[in-house]
């Protein structure tokens, strides 16, 4: 008899912090025939993309596209600014700075990490990863180096493995007043498009982010926004670079093409996602992240268990982190989920690995996705035996009805 694989009816829950649900209409968007990338269709689309997503850096500066994910915006970063035994500054706030700080030494860079140093009684061995950059460590150091031999500051906006967002500004501000050169590189893959980011108005040289968050895309496409201090340190940087070298890659986007293949069919969804998130404007897409995250809080707040930032004026709004009970396998927990009520939950990352999950917030959602995702997250709980305080699900709702969001249709008139 002829077997068939079964499966379950509906559409799956997509709940990790990126990458995201990617909308219908980017998907059609993305259907369209293959073109030319050296005829002038595609030079039409290639500027349109290039202007576009400039408005979501906030900057008048060149930004790079890569057919890349957001490791290899990371690698054209630091390639592009700095030489062989440089050093450089990093912050440890999670997973992924601690990804960037070991890239760095693999390429020859000399790095520094600053972290902080307090006692977490959740996390003990962890407890940087549950707070943001501290501005006034990096000042001190930077005041320190009387000789000026670091060259670049390099720290992560929204930490997607603990989801804390950090303040950027204050680290620029923190670079000027110890009137130090450092150039400040910033890993924005999750913040962009969720949580509010002004590449010029902070003083960032390099922004690295990636297609597949809060741009609701899928993976494939990654950025380096630029400043002018970034482009003339690239001319004395002598970090071997090839495919990543922005000089070629900034002088071809000027005719809107690039100096090989590009990926074209994410360019058209690139596209897309840009018309819809400038059309809602970016400060009603913050602001929607900001509710979504409030609400999605609550529900933890009610289960009674820890949140994994352990700040609450750095809270992410693009996911939250939820740390477990002593001796509840936080995997196990969401291999449960998953195989109950079809959820996909972030797992913990590196020291953080069984202790704790991620729930995503951003993007293609909405509220009704959102109590959805919880629920599942409830009776998951229950069925791990785990005692909650209360219902996550009913303090969702009454977060959102209490908070409603505005309306489209009067937005729309």
């Amino acid at each position: 008899m002829l077997q068939l694989d079964m499966h379950p009816t509906g559409r799956h829950f997509l709940q990790i912090p990126g990458p995201s649900p990617v909308p219908d209409r980017i998907l059609r968007a993305m259907s369209l025939p293959t073109i030319d990338h050296r005829g002038p269709e595609f030079a039409t689309l290639g500027r349109k993309v290039l202007t576009g997503i400039q408005q979501i850096f906030k900057t008048k500066h060149p930004v790079v596209i890569y057919p890349a994910s957001g490791t290899g915006a990371w690698e054209a970063a630091l390639l592009n600014t700095l030489s062989p035994g440089d050093h450089v500054l990093m912050y440890e706030t999670g997973h992924f700075a601690s990804l960037w700080n070991k890239m760095a030494t693999k390429l020859g860079v000399v790095t520094e990490f600053l972290a902080w140093e307090g006692r977490d009684e959740h996390l003990p061995s962890a407890g940087s990863w549950r707070r943001g950059v501290q501005a006034e460590l990096i000042e001190a150091r930077l005041r320190r180096d009387t000789e000026k031999k670091i060259k670049a500051v390099c720290v992560v906006h929204n930490e997607t493995s603990t989801g804390v967002t950090s303040d950027i500004a204050s680290v620029r501000q923190a670079i000027d007043a110890a009137g130090h050169p450092a150039l400040l590189m910033v890993d924005s893959i999750s913040g962009l498009a969720s949580a509010d980011f002004e590449h010029d108005a902070w003083g960032v040289d390099v922004t690295v982010s990636g297609s597949q968050k809060g741009l609701m895309l899928p993976p494939g496409i990654s950025f380096n926004a630029l400043s002018p201090r970034a482009l003339e340190a690239s001319k004395r940087a002598t970090l071997p670079r090839a495919f990543f070298d922005w000089a070629e890659i900034v002088e071809m986007n000027k005719t809107g093409y690039w100096p090989y293949t590009p990926n074209t069919n994410l360019l058209y969804g690139l596209s897309e996602a840009l018309d819809m998130l400038l059309a809602e404007g970016l400060d009603k897409v913050f602001a929607r992240h900001q509710r979504w995250a409030a609400g999605v809080r609550a529900s933890v707040n009610a289960w009674g268990l820890p949140i994994q930032c352990a700040d609450p004026a750095v809270y992410s709004p693009v996911l939250t982190g939820v740390i477990t009970p002593e001796g509840v396998d936080a995997d196990a927990l969401r291999k449960l989920i998953h195989e109950r009520f079809d959820l996909s939950l972030g797992t913990g990352l590196g020291k953080l690995k069984g202790r704790m999950f991620r729930m995503g917030h951003l993007g293609d959602s909405n509220d009704l996705t959102l109590v959805a995702m919880v629920a599942g997250v409830e009776m998951g709980l229950k069925l791990a035996g785990v005692k909650l305080a209360g219902s996550g699900v009913q303090a969702t709702m009454d977060h959102f009805a209490s908070h409603p969001a505005p309306s489209p249709l009067k937005n729309a008139a």
